[in-house]
């Protein structure tokens, strides 16, 4: 499904429940400790998505351990990002020489808590919504811009190794299936050692409201030094 908000270059795997198949490697197990079933299932299932997705890029079945602030660690000269909601689980992986960095979010179809909206939405993100709404009913446009918010940050931070919070991001959700968000930050520079040369100020991502489900992606294309 989320296939269809993402260029080609990037491979993905996804499930709609738990796979009984899907096992840890070594490392991962580590990360699980104290984890419910319900918990395990998920991890373990978005890790196989993973590995499902690095084979189409002919890469080996790997550990997807832990970095900073729990970013996936993904192979060498790769890039990724993993999501899970209630009945979905997705990878979305690339080559680093194709794209420079990925963001995915999923989450379900339904309307946000009040005192959760009005702490992620800027006044002109809420304003924005509001026409939205009066054009599309049929979309939480609340929980699609969370997601989006979602998206915006697993694509900055193996970029930067920064938080970037809620209100850091000016997200302008189409009704045409794209988005954009404006980094409302001053420093964009990258972090040491990600082999990166620029932050963009801004990013542009694709949106699908589909089998109960808002999903959101970001790539940011690795254009080659001239």
């Amino acid at each position: 499904m989320i296939e269809k908000i993402l260029p080609s270059r990037v491979a993905v795997a996804e499930a709609f429940s738990d796979l009984p198949d899907a096992v840890l490697l070594p490392g991962e197990e580590q990360l699980t400790r104290g984890f419910v079933a319900k918990r395990l299932g998920e991890f373990a299932t978005t890790r196989h998505c993973a590995r499902r997705a690095l084979g189409s890029l002919g890469i080996a079945p790997v550990p997807i351990l832990k970095g900073e602030r729990g970013a996936p660690l993904w192979p060498q000269n790769t890039v990724g990002s993993l999501t899970h909601c209630i009945g979905y689980r997705a990878a979305a992986v690339a080559h680093r020489t194709d794209v420079l960095t990925v963001g995915i979010d999923a989450e379900g179809d339904a309307p946000l808590p009040g005192d959760v909206h009005s702490s992620i939405a800027l006044v002109t993100e809420q304003r924005r919504e509001r026409e939205l709404r009066l054009k599309q009913p049929g979309i939480n446009w609340d929980r699609l811009l969370f997601s989006a918010k979602e998206a915006v940050y697993k694509a900055w931070f193996p970029l930067t190794h920064r938080w970037l919070g809620f209100e850091e991001a000016d997200i302008v959700l189409r009704l045409d299936g794209s988005f954009t968000a404006e980094l409302l930050v001053s420093d964009l520079e990258p972090a040491a050692g990600t082999g990166v040369t620029e932050v963009p100020a801004r990013f542009s991502g694709r949106w699908l409201a589909e089998g109960g489900l808002l999903l959101t992606a970001i790539v940011v294309g690795n254009h080659p030094a001239p």
